[in-house]
Formats: structure tokens, C-alpha cells, sequence
């Protein structure tokens, strides 16, 4: 009788361990399946959220059509040691990953991120609107909001030009004050170095004042070689006290007033931007700069020219006299005008 019990517990003893061999072997095999997505889906943008746990994970992913038999997913988290390890975020899943790949993106962290790019040439107000409308970035700012955002970074007076263009990646829900405030110290950062490498000679006071120089050679061309024309012409009328006369920092500071085009009494207009009645720089910055505009900014490039015109076709001819100015003007403006045609430096 003792006999017949002791190989009955051996018996049961073997059929478990069988069916534990056979179940690890099962869960394994399912470990390794590739995850494919409903239809023609190639992949599933997926967003764990703070505190969410794996089964909630499962279920979310169940729904979406990408995982069968989710109670085997939270066993494999379980056993894999993943379950209480996940980050949450946003995730974009390739189809053809499988189970126990995509539990090492969840817990390794490898969490999709975003971008947004402040451009060359725009101002801080067209900057606010594309940051407050990106849909992945979180706490949109207002007034009251810049305003505190200014004083904890010691800003004062106004911020224009502060903030350098560049493309900024960040995950999901990050704030809009997070961008800026990395925006900001990036510019401090890449001024400094720039002016620290400054060609000798060169009419500014400070930092800040070859940024504005930058600003405005950021909004009269977008070509790239003429940077270091544009900003010699410039550096040349500060330095025989000529007034800069250029139509950018017109256009800024008419504000919401300019609607497309520029009447003679907008260039009478005395407003602390307007160069055609101010003489050096304006107070701030018109825009943001890139390194490209802040370097020619503090290496002009050597000439005679003082004035230049639009050629219509995204450059300017320069020109070392009035007449020859005058001539060019003719030729550009007037002859060959086409729609949006002006000289950006005109005569005293």
C-alpha cells in the first residue's frame, strides 16, 4: 500500500513538473512571438501613463487589436521582472517586435520624443504661438505667465531676440516654459562664445548689442554668403554715423499697425526702431539669430559698399555710392520690379 502511494506522489510530482516544464516552455514561446498590428498597421503610437500599471498597459494594447491573451503578457512582465519597472511616456511600437522586446522598451525607458523648432528670423510672438498650439507640449503660456518666466531669469525690459532658433526634442507633456527657459541659456551660451572670438574693431559695447546687429542681418537676407556683406555695410554706416535706414526694424516696430507694405509715413514715423529716423542701433533685437548671423555680426566682411537692393531674386546688389545705389535701385526696383520689390537701405 505504501509502495502504490509513494509512486502515485512520484507520479504527481513528475506530471507537475512536466506541466511546469511544458507552461515555462509555452510562456517562453509566446515571449518571443512577433506583435502585429490589426489590417495594414505598421507600427502604434502608445502612451503609458504615470502610475499605470502593466495590466492596465495589457488591456490598453489588447484593445488596440496589437496583443492576444494579455493575462500571458502580465505573467511574462511578472516573470521577466518588469512589471513595477515601466516608464511612462509615449512609444511608437514597430509591428514585428516581440512580447519580451517591447517589455525591455517599457522598462529601459526608450520613450518617443518630439520636436519643436524655433526659426531664424521669427519674433518671440511668433515663437508663443507656435509653442502654446504644439499638441505634445503641456502648459501653454500667457501674459502673466512670460512675465514671471522674464523675472526668474532676470529680463528686463524687453525679451525679443533672447531665445536662440534651434530644433529643441523633448517628451511628451513637457511644458512650454521648459523649452524656453533651454532656448534662453542656449543663446547665452553661443553669444558668449561668439563674442569671445570677435574680430577687433568693431562698433559695439557689449554683447548685446551684436546680437542686435545679428537680428538684423537675420531678416535681411537668407542667404548665406551674404551675411558677411549685409553685416560690413552696416558695421561701415554705423561707424560714418549714417543712419542704417533698413526696413526690418521699420516693420518691428510698427507692430500690429503693418499690414503688408510700408507708406513713406511709416518711415517718418518716430518710433525707437525706426533707423530711418534713429541713428545706431534700435534698443533690441528685432528677431532671433542663429550662430550664422551672430558670427557675421562680429566678423563683417572688409569693403566699400554702403548700400544695397533687393535683386528679386533672394539676394542684393551692393553698391559703394549713392549713384551707383540710385542706378541699382532704377534697375531692380523699378525697371524689373516685380511684386514685394524694395531697397532695404536707402539714401540719407
Amino acid at each position: 500500500m505504501l509502495k502504490k502511494l509513494l509512486f502515485a506522489v512520484v507520479g504527481l510530482c513528475l506530471a507537475g513538473l512536466l506541466a511546469a516544464v511544458v507552461f515555462w516552455k509555452a510562456l517562453d514561446w509566446y515571449g518571443n512571438q512577433p506583435m502585429i498590428g490589426p489590417g495594414s498597421a505598421d507600427s502604434l503610437e502608445f502612451t503609458i501613463a504615470q502610475g499605470e500599471s502593466m495590466t492596465g498597459v495589457a488591456d490598453s494594447l489588447a484593445k488596440s487589436g496589437w496583443l492576444h491573451y494579455p493575462k500571458l503578457f502580465v505573467l511574462l512582465a511578472k516573470i521577466e521582472k518588469a512589471a513595477g519597472a515601466i516608464h511612462a511616456g509615449d512609444y511608437l511600437i514597430p509591428a514585428g517586435i516581440t512580447h519580451r522586446d517591447l517589455l525591455k522598451v517599457f522598462t529601459s525607458g526608450q520613450v518617443r520624443y518630439y520636436n519643436v523648432t524655433l526659426v531664424e528670423g521669427h519674433t518671440l510672438k511668433e515663437v508663443m504661438a507656435a509653442l502654446n498650439q504644439h499638441e505634445k507640449l503641456s502648459s501653454p503660456m500667457d501674459h502673466e505667465a512670460l512675465q514671471a518666466l522674464y523675472k526668474s531669469l532676470e529680463i528686463a525690459g524687453n525679451p525679443e531676440g533672447l531665445f536662440y532658433p534651434d530644433t529643441y526634442f523633448f517628451q511628451a507633456n513637457a511644458s512650454v516654459e521648459s523649452i524656453l527657459r533651454r532656448a534662453y541659456q542656449r543663446m547665452d551660451t553661443v553669444l558668449h562664445e561668439e563674442w569671445e572670438k570677435r574680430a577687433e574693431g568693431l562698433p559695439y559695447q557689449s554683447p548685446y548689442e551684436a546680437l542686435i546687429m545679428a537680428s538684423l542681418v537675420e531678416k535681411e537676407t537668407g542667404v548665406p554668403y551674404e551675411r558677411g556683406e549685409i553685416a560690413g555695410v552696416f558695421v561701415r554706416r554705423l561707424e560714418k554715423g549714417m543712419r542704417l535706414q533698413t526696413d526690418p526694424t521699420v516693420i518691428y516696430g510698427l507692430g500690429d499697425r503693418y499690414k503688408g507694405n510700408i507708406s513713406r509715413q511709416m518711415l517718418r514715423d518716430a518710433t525707437p526702431y525706426n533707423t530711418y529716423v534713429i541713428k545706431g542701433l534700435p534698443p533690441t533685437p528685432i528677431a532671433m539669430a542663429g550662430r550664422e548671423a551672430i558670427h557675421a555680426a562680429l566678423h563683417p566682411e572688409d569693403g566699400q559698399s554702403l548700400y544695397f537692393v533687393a535683386k528679386g531674386d533672394g539676394t542684393h546688389y551692393f553698391s559703394k555710392t549713392l549713384a551707383e545705389h540710385n542706378r541699382a535701385v532704377r534697375q531692380y526696383q523699378i525697371e524689373q520690379r516685380r511684386e514685394n520689390y524694395r531697397s532695404t537701405v536707402e539714401a540719407q
